[in-house]
């Protein structure tokens, strides 16, 4: 179906609540991030939440990138504060960003997985480059209107997606 490189590999609540030690178990090296409203409310800083989960995956071994559409003094501003490293204007959902976040994280396909709160943006672009997606639910309901927009096809897709039979989350 035309439809299915929008699904998510897995759904689940948030970031946080993935089970990182089992997906490094599994052979899982890298983690490319999104930030707005998948981190922490769009443009807020790294909070304690935050600082904490990437301390976490950094004791654990995974190397992390944060990939974003955002301007560089933002995404830069957020690794500066949790660690690794960064691509700004990524373009999301082109391949082309995935890409180079596993070059800088020196991972490939097989174990990195990515992280957003976008269907049109993160997982679309994540499923094309042939990663394993991960979808969490926005942290913060207010967004840009172009966003908000975007929210309302992305609930169609997922009626969809659930009626489809194909769901997934990481506690399988």
């Amino acid at each position: 179906m035309l439809l299915q490189g929008l699904y998510p590999s897995f759904m689940v609540k948030d970031a946080y609540s993935i089970e990182y030690e089992k997906l490094y178990r599994q052979g899982t090296r890298g983690i490319l991030f999104d930030i707005d409203n998948t981190l922490v409310k769009h443009g807020a800083p790294a909070d304690e939440r935050a600082k904490c989960l990437f301390s976490k995956l950094q004791s654990l071994g995974y190397q992390y990138c944060f990939l974003s559409n955002n301007k560089e003094e933002r995404v830069k501003s957020f690794c500066e504060q949790v660690g690794g490293t960064y691509i700004f204007h990524a373009g999301k959902p082109s391949v082309k960003g995935y890409e180079q976040g596993m070059q800088k994280m020196g991972t490939n396909k097989e174990n990195t997985i990515s992280i957003g709160d976008q269907l049109f943006t993160d997982i679309w672009g994540a499923n094309r480059a042939g990663l394993v997606s991960f979808l969490v639910e926005p942290i913060d309901k207010k967004e840009e209107i172009q966003i908000v927009l975007k929210r309302y096809l992305e609930r169609f897709v997922m009626w969809l997606w659930r009626h489809s039979g194909k769901i997934s989350d990481e506690r399988e």
